[in-house]
């Protein structure tokens, strides 16, 4: 008998990592083919939409996999995973939006509700860390 020394946490979050790593590369074939089929126009917003989940998404969970921090709790990853992708579809439907040669009011909410999100992820992550390190 013998036992695995490799830790779930970390194929866990280096797992999370790769599929943010495919979000964000269908977020670049979604655009492209978007703005391929949109007469010449083109939008930043549409452009830049794989940089939320590659940025916010692939980064931070390969560095908990491979720095060894510890495994986000189920409440911070919800929230974070949540408010990445409203930032992600913010973008995307803000892209949509310009392309199309309107604007609309409403897109804000994208932008603050995915940042909320975000935000309150990383402070569960960080509280639920020290309430860890207390116990110790």
């Amino acid at each position: 008998m013998s036992i695995s020394v490799t830790n779930h946490s970390d194929r866990s979050a280096a797992k999370t990592g790769f599929v943010y790593l495919f979000v964000s590369l269908f977020c670049i074939l979604f655009g492209a083919v978007y703005e391929h089929f949109s007469h010449e126009v083109y939008s930043y917003y549409m452009l830049y939409a794989f940089v939320f989940p590659l940025v916010g998404g692939m980064l931070p969970f390969f560095g908990i996999a491979f720095c060894r921090m510890p495994i986000p709790n189920r409440a911070s990853c919800n929230l974070y995973h949540s408010g990445i992708a409203a930032l992600t579809t913010g973008s995307l439907f803000q892209g949509a939006l310009e392309i199309y040669g309107t604007t609309n009011h409403l897109v804000k909410i994208y932008w603050w509700i995915g940042t909320a999100f975000v935000l309150a992820g990383i402070v569960f992550y960080i509280v639920c860390i020290r309430g860890k390190r207390n116990k110790m």
